[in-house]
């Protein structure tokens, strides 16, 4: 027996649809199956950190009477500077993390010609505030770096020894500097 074109385009033209439904239902039963499993498994969603981080010390630093160029020095570039509002910089930064309500901080400075005349904003993090709201890491207390009496004469100093130098690989004091130096490959 064979098979006519118009029996063929028929037959095509219900099951078509038909496939297309059955497709098209699988997609959406699939979508719902697996959103349980995205809940489950939440991607990675970096930190943001935008705009200019301006601590609760460098707001104390500030005082009114500053020109600008010291208010730049200690708060650094401001954020926003507008050509209508020129006596005026705003410094904003916004903390976004998993989990988390994003964050959102200001200061604004205000001047009279040259000079700051008042500044206002949110209460700032202090810097170590801010380093432990963006670190993954396990809180760590470090203790105080002091040592007593006792502790310290536990280590000798020997005579003629000079303290050890925060740069290393500095020659000591009054040491000449090597006029040769060794050769770099060994002679053949």
């Amino acid at each position: 027996m064979s098979v006519t074109p118009r029996t063929h385009v028929r037959t095509t033209a219900l099951v078509l649809p038909a496939v297309l439904a059955a497709a098209l239902g699988a997609c959406s039963s699939f979508d719902q199956g697996t959103r349980g499993i995205a809940d489950a498994l939440t991607l990675y969603r970096p930190e943001v950190v935008q705009g200019n981080f301006v601590s609760k010390e460098q707001v104390a630093a500030l005082q009114p009477g500053m020109t600008r160029l010291q208010v730049r020095d200690i708060l650094g570039t401001p954020l926003v500077t507008s050509v209508f509002h020129q006596n005026r910089w705003d410094y904003i930064f916004t903390m976004k993390r998993q989990g988390v309500e994003p964050q959102r901080y200001r200061l604004t400075a205000y001047f009279e010609g040259d000079t700051l005349a008042r500044f206002d904003g949110d209460d700032m993090p202090s810097e170590a505030e801010f380093v432990q709201r963006i670190s993954r890491e396990r809180k760590v207390k470090v203790p105080p770096l002091q040592a007593t009496e006792d502790q310290l004469a536990k280590f000798p100093v020997t005579p003629g020894a000079e303290p050890a130098s925060s740069d290393k690989g500095a020659a000591p004091s009054g040491a000449q500097p090597a006029l040769s130096y060794p050769p770099l490959e060994p002679a053949r």
